[in-house]
């Protein structure tokens, strides 16, 4: 069952997002777990300083779209939605101390948010301590919906399992089966290594060398300074956020950009707006992208009107990381709506397994065997200057690989994965 997308006019426009969020007049019920009567607070923990600021600020905005559009049309179960936001700093320990503020100070009903791995990791388990759900909207590593999942967390954003498959097997068909990877140091980084050495595996290739480095470095010479040595016929580059830029500025500075050919599981917009043109290079997985023929085919007026709405808002266009706030929340409201109750066992149970629409083509789904979601990715070159038309537009998108074949099977899943229902 699918929400229809509503009209571009029905957005709350030519308001602070804050204020989308006080609005009166919606019909109190009987509330449960000791939240206030008549609205519907959810919590939203997102990395808004540091590395990943950026990436949270975007799916920040993603989030208060899904709200402000369910707000438009009425509200959940005849209850205003009202956003209560923390900053987790991007630290897993700081992480579980707001969500347990967010649940038992502000009574929030849900959690939503994180980008760090690490992050979503301590959220989840927070989460899972508090019976309550919490919708992962951008935290990737496999362990997530894997061996460490609870029946109380989905995960929107891709795995680190179908990152690396989506692409690596193209990688090493374009450019070679030698590879040296640049690692950040924590449970996504690890995923994605464990991914890609699956993927070499397969080719009949090898990793030359596996450079973990610290989140927030800022100098990666002594790395680089090292992958001209090892020859690879690629160098895979697994960072995100401010580490991303600044490897890939340092890679362009000691000329490696133009000697060796660059990849990785994907390339986020927030990241490559912020390199100059010259550092944007290479071949990289992207998990939605704003100008693909998926987001903006004459079947999905959605995609259209959210794409549309938010560059009016912001004035750039929504990323992935937009992406995955808004369906994080969209579809979190929507369990809510549809269950008629905050009963979090409720929630979760019609949550799991429901076939929606949103901003892609084709019918997805938080998989009930782990919670994972399950959509398509897409694969593609770098325009270092985007287009005549749209500088901002600097993806070309040139392959899309179906969930079926990236993510690991429901069978594989749910022998790995226990979500321990009450």
């Amino acid at each position: 069952m699918r929400d229809n997308a509503i009209p571009r006019k029905r957005f709350v426009t030519g308001a602070a997002l804050a204020a989308a969020s006080l609005s009166v007049g919606f019909p109190a019920i009987i509330p449960s777990r000791g939240e206030a009567a008549g609205t519907l607070k959810i919590g939203e923990t997102d990395e808004l300083t540091g590395t990943y600021a950026a990436l949270g600020k975007s799916q920040q905005r993603g989030i208060q779209l899904a709200m402000e559009k369910w707000n438009a049309k009425g509200g959940v179960i005849g209850r205003k939605v009202e956003l209560v936001t923390e900053d987790n700093q991007a630290d897993p320990g700081v992480a579980v101390q707001k969500a347990r503020k967010l649940v038992n100070s502000d009574k929030c009903v849900a959690l939503i948010g994180t980008v760090s791995s690490a992050v979503a990791l301590s959220t989840s388990n927070a989460a899972a301590s508090l019976n309550t759900v919490f919708l992962d909207a951008g935290g990737h590593a496999d362990n997530i919906t894997g061996k460490n999942c609870h029946w109380t967390t989905f995960q929107a954003c891709h795995t680190t399992w179908a990152l690396t498959h989506a692409n690596g097997f193209s990688v090493a068909e374009k450019y070679g089966k030698k590879w040296y990877l640049i690692t950040p140091d924590y449970a996504f980084g690890h995923a994605l290594a464990t991914g890609y050495a699956d993927v070499i595996k397969h080719v009949g290739g090898s990793i030359v060398e596996n450079d973990l480095t610290p989140l927030g470095t800022t100098d990666f010479s002594p790395y680089l300074t090292k992958v001209d040595a090892k020859k690879p016929d690629c160098l895979l580059i697994l960072l995100n956020g401010n580490d991303y830029v600044n490897c890939m500025k340092q890679a362009n500075s000691f000329g490696l950009l133009k000697k060796i050919p660059v990849a990785g599981p994907y390339a986020e917009l927030e990241t490559l707006w912020a390199l100059p043109p010259v550092a944007r290079v290479g071949f990289w997985g992207t998990e939605w992208y704003y100008k693909g023929t998926d987001v903006l085919g004459a079947g999905n007026s959605e995609a259209r009107e959210f794409v549309a709405e938010y560059r009016k808002r912001f004035g750039t266009p929504p990323t992935a990381r937009s992406c995955f706030g808004y369906v994080s929340m969209d579809r979190l409201l929507w369990a809510f709506n549809e269950a008629k109750t905050t009963d979090s066992i409720k929630v979760a149970k019609t949550l799991a397994d429901a076939s929606f629409k949103s901003l892609w083509e084709g019918t997805s789904s938080f998989r009930a065997e782990d919670h994972a979601l399950m959509w398509p990715m897409w694969s593609g070159s770098i325009r270092a200057n985007g287009t005549p038309e749209d500088k901002y537009d600097v993806f070309d998108v040139t392959s899309r690989q179906p969930a079926e074949k990236i993510f690991i099977t429901a069978a594989e899943a749910k022998a790995v994965c226990n979500l321990g229902f009450p």
